[in-house]
This record gives structure tokens, sequence and C-alpha cells, in this order.
């Protein structure tokens, strides 16, 4: 589901809860608050409904012996859902409830009148579609919601409006659980789409559904419409609630996140410091709290540190004495102030903060979920990875990759976690294994629908680097081809990351004999920063050196032999002194 997500911590995912509506109700989605502005109208008690004889009363539900033409009775729906909230209730178990609700939405269809959209098939469905969920089955709850979102008709009233509402919604979460952070928000948006025009732009309902899809948005790291749909919060209730109430804290903290992301430490401040003051009137010590944390993050981002530190050391006073030493919130505390004396260059008190942390994280106290685990020791590797204790920070990474590798809706985080593990192996001189790490990153972001990010664009540039290690220069090219035409798109061609795989494939080309082709794009950049970068660059010389060689080269034997990818990338190789001049830094980018 979409969780307000942290540059320094992973949210936690909230479980899926298994709600069989009662019979006659329509299921509704996370935003519970959706409600028709008229009374719902509610079958009334049938004398003909078929009652369990008492010997099977006197036993757990069982599946009801029954044959296809028992389900044309009406009364049979209800019943069957009631059997699977009953068996959920007595611990059953999911897969007799989904037994008892599959056998419901076949009854709810057969009894519905022909040509009438049945809002209790939509409901029926949306059941299934959680029970599915709870069992881990997500994707055989997509076609089961996609198939109840058909079922009403917008048009046809608020119920219907409802129906279709909580249907989008309940798609978007799942698909937010399978890591398809695209697919989800384009649920959310038709969900918002029909809860505005049910009950207009301003009723409060509708603010908590664009700051759901702003949590959305922020984690596919699309800021600018996060922003904009939380500044639409904000006006909504500024209009309903009280000063300083708790849904404008909210709306305050998810904002200053999206501020922090986009570099507007300032702001980001200002929106904490008025949440903490909303969360301190309302007696919630714990949330002012993680709200100081936050603050403490924002200090150390503008090195104001003996600030930071003051924000850390209240957080951590708080949560000591309201929830233990051993509570997982102590230890993302010592994270943070570990974090704070590595870039003060106080490195012993550095790693005794990530020891106390990691003892913390060893033995957890019940109820710690193994996303919060995993997101402190992803912390605290980087942390050994900056004071150089490589082995120390891939232990910590396997560890955080065990944690969550079962866990849905983990994806993208397993793969950032994966590409750091490739960088590192790379830097280590273990190719094949950055190699792997790499691809199975690039696997998972591709699956996630996370293939136009700028993040995925980076992660192939790094992946192409260890293929040409690999002497893989085919598949090297592919990957720097594919990453210049994301990060084109996506960060323009001249943010660093881009002239950096422009670089690579320049290097790339040259190796395989194009040389018209590492000339065409050597030119390209030199005329980037020559009429928009500027010439300061120390990498201008560079570029500029390698292009006249190979402007010289091809002016004498346009079709030379192709370059030895040996001569290019093997630090051992016999190169002449002015060839390594001309490739410094083997010609190749690390992003």
């Amino acid at each position: 589901m979409p969780g307000l997500v942290s540059v320094k911590t992973p949210p936690d995912a909230s479980p899926l809860t298994i709600s069989v509506p009662e019979a006659g109700s329509v299921s509704e989605s996370r935003n519970s608050k959706f409600t028709s502005p008229t009374p719902k109208k509610t079958p009334s008690p049938s004398t003909s409904r078929s009652r369990p004889s008492p010997d099977r009363k006197k036993k757990s539900p069982e599946s009801p012996v029954m044959d296809e033409s028992s389900l044309d009775n009406p009364d049979l729906g209800p019943f069957l859902l009631k059997l699977a909230r009953d068996a959920i209730a007595s611990g059953d178990g999911p897969n007799k409830a989904l037994e008892y609700a599959l056998r419901a939405s076949k009854s709810f269809e057969r009894c519905a009148a022909e040509g009438e959209p049945s809002l209790d098939l939509a409901m029926s469905l949306h059941v299934v579609a959680a029970i599915y969920c709870s069992l881990g089955r997500f994707e055989e709850a997509i076609p089961v919601l996609e198939r109840a979102i058909g079922v009403p008709e917008v048009a046809r009233g608020a119920d219907h409006a409802l129906a279709a509402f909580s249907g989008y919604m309940q798609l978007g979460d799942t698909f937010s659980m399978l890591g398809q952070v695209e697919r989800s928000i384009q649920c959310y948006e038709e969900g918002l789409k029909i809860q505005i025009e049910a009950l207009g732009e301003t009723d409060p309902r509708v603010g908590e559904t664009c700051r759901y899809l702003a949590e959305a948005r922020v984690q596919a790291m699309q800021f600018d419409e996060a922003e904009s749909l939380c500044k639409k919060t904000l006006e909504i209730h500024s209009v309903h609630s009280e000063p300083a109430s708790l849904e404008e804290a909210a709306d305050r903290r998810l904002m200053a996140l999206i501020c922090e992301a986009k570099g507007d430490y300032e702001s980001a401040l200002e929106h904490l410091v008025l949440a903490s003051m909303a969360m301190i009137a309302n007696g919630l010590d714990n949330e002012a709290a993680a709200i100081d944390v936050s603050i403490g993050n924002i200090y150390l981002s503008l090195c104001r540190y003996d600030e930071a530190i003051f924000s850390y050391q209240k957080a951590l006073t708080v949560f000591k004495s309201s929830r233990g030493d051993n509570h997982p919130s102590v230890a993302s505390v010592f994270v943070r102030l570990a974090d704070l004396y590595y870039k003060t260059g106080k490195l012993r008190e550095s790693s005794s903060y990530c020891e106390n942390a990691l003892r913390i994280y060893a033995k957890p106290v019940p109820g710690t979920t193994a996303e919060e685990i995993a997101g402190g020791i992803t912390e605290i590797s980087a942390i050994y990875e900056s004071i150089n204790e490589p082995e120390e920070a891939l232990k910590l990474l396997q560890k955080a990759l065990k944690l969550l590798e079962d866990k849905p809706g983990q994806q993208s985080t397993i793969a950032g976690i994966e590409a750091r593990m490739g960088v590192m192996f790379y830097m280590a001189g273990r190719y094949g294994e950055a190699r792997s790490s790499f691809e199975s990153a690039v696997a998972k972001l591709r699956a996630s629908g996370e293939r136009k990010s700028p993040f995925f664009g980076v992660v192939l540039n790094q992946m192409g680097l260890a293929c040409v290690q690999l002497f893989k220069i085919d598949e090297a090219v592919e990957l720097f081809e594919e990453a210049r035409g994301i990060l084109e798109k996506e960060c323009g061609p001249c943010h660093p990351d881009t002239i950096g795989v422009y670089t690579n494939l320049a290097a790339t080309y040259d190796a395989m004999g194009r040389v018209e082709d590492a000339i065409e794009i050597l030119e390209y950049v030199l005329k980037l920063r020559e009429e928009q970068l500027g010439t300061a660059n120390p990498d201008f010389d560079d570029e500029k050196r390698r292009l006249a060689e190979l402007l010289k080269e091809a002016g004498k034997a346009r079709n030379r032999k192709a370059k030895s990818l040996q001569n290019l990338i093997d630090p051992n190789s016999k190169r002449t002194k002015k060839e390594t001049k001309r490739w410094s830094g083997l010609g190749f980018r690390i992003g």
C-alpha cells in the first residue's frame, strides 16, 4: 500500500486485513469515510430463507453441500458471506472463507436481474479479492477487482459511485503490494475522479484521498505532482478542520517530506515545526518525538549539527521513557546520531551508535516488523561503507535482503539494496557478482513499472560498466543506450548522470570500432559544455582531447580495426603513455 516514504527509513508495509461486509452493504476501501449522502436500502428479511438444520449448527462452518441449481436462491449469497465471516472469526482460516466468498459471488451473479448491475456482486468480489491478498495471492486478486470495477454504473447514484471508488482504491492497493507503483497511481486517480464527482472538490473525504494519492506519488518520486496534491489537501482541511488539527499535522509532515526531497529544507523545517506544535497540542508526545527526528534530519542537511543533536536527543529521551531502551524507534535515533557523528568526523562515536542500534535490531521487541529492521540495518550499512568497512556493509545488506525477500510490496526496496550491493561489488573488483546484483535489480524494477525512472537509468549505466569489465561489450552498449534514452527524457541532456552515460557510450563505441558514433557523441557533449554547462569542469579538457584524437585517427583510416577492449579497460595492459592519457579513468564514469 502506499505509505509515507522517507529517504532515510523505508515505511512499514500495512498488513492487509480481511473485511467481510454485512450482506447488503458495499465493501469499502481504506478511505472508509466515503459514504452515500442518502440512506442505503437494505433487503428486508425473507421468511423463505433456508436455515441450516440443528445438527449442522453444532459443527464449525463447513462447505454446504449444494448443487449448481441452489445458487439461484437469492438468499444464498448473503448466507455464504456470513459463513465466510464466521470462518474467519472461528479461526478456520482464509481458505475456507475464500471458498464461501467465491460461491457467494457466483450466487449473486446468477441472481442478478438481466441488464441490471448488482452491487451485491461487486461487494462479494471485493471480499474475494481481499481474501486472495491475505493469502499473498495478489496476482489472482487483480482480475477479480477489475471485474468488480466493471459492475457498478456511476451515473446511477452514490451507492454505485461508492462501489466503483472502493474497487479502484482496492485495486490500487493490490498493485502497490506487487510493487507496480505506476499502475496503483492510475487506479487511485480514477477513484479520486469518481469521488470528486460524487462529493465535490472540497469535501474533507476528498482531502483524505488526495493525501493518499500524494503519498503514492512520493513513492514514485513524482514530487511536483505530490506537492500539488498535498497543497490541495491542506486547503481542504483548513476549511473543515480546527487550527492545529491532526489532519493538518499529517498534511504538513507529508509536505515536509516533499520539500526535503526537492532540496527546499527551510520550507520543510517550517512545516515540521507546525506539525510538531499540533501534535503537542493534542498530547501526542511520541508523534511529536518522531517529528523531532525529522527536524534533526533537516538540520543535518543544513549542516546545523548542534541543533540536529538537540533534536535527536530530545526524541531519544521521549522514546526511551515511553517505549523502553530496546525499542526500534530508539535504534532509529541511534542510526541518525551515528550518521551525524560520521559527517562531523567523530568516527568512534559513530561506530558506537551503530553497534548500539545493531544490538537492538538483533533482539527486536515483539511487534517489530521485518521492514523496520531491514530499513535500519540498511542505513547502518551505508555508514560502514563510508568508513571503509565494505565487507561488514555487504553482510548487513545481505541480511536486509533476507528479511525482505518474502514481503509483499517491497520489490523496489529490494532492487535498491541490490543496486547498492552491485556498486560495492564493482568497487571491490568483483565484477561478476556486481553484474548479477544489477541484473536482479533491473529485473525487479522492470516488473514494478519503474523502467522510466531516473534511478532505473542509473542502474542500467552501472550494469553496463560491470559488463564492460567482463568484456560483454555488446550487452554493455545496449544497456548504455537504454540508460541514455531514459535519462535524456527524465533528467535532460545536461544532467550529470546523462553526461556520464554519454561518455561511457562514446568509450564503448570506440572500443567496438564505431568511431563515427563515438565522435558524434563527444561533439555533442562538448557542445553542451561550451554552450550551457561551461568549460570549467575538469572533464572538459579530457573529452576535448579524446575527440581530437578520434578525429585524427578517423582521418587517417576510417575503417581501422576495432580497438581491443582489453586495451581500454585492463589496468595491466601494455598501453603507450599517450593512450593512457587519452582514456584517463578508463574512459568510463561510474554514476
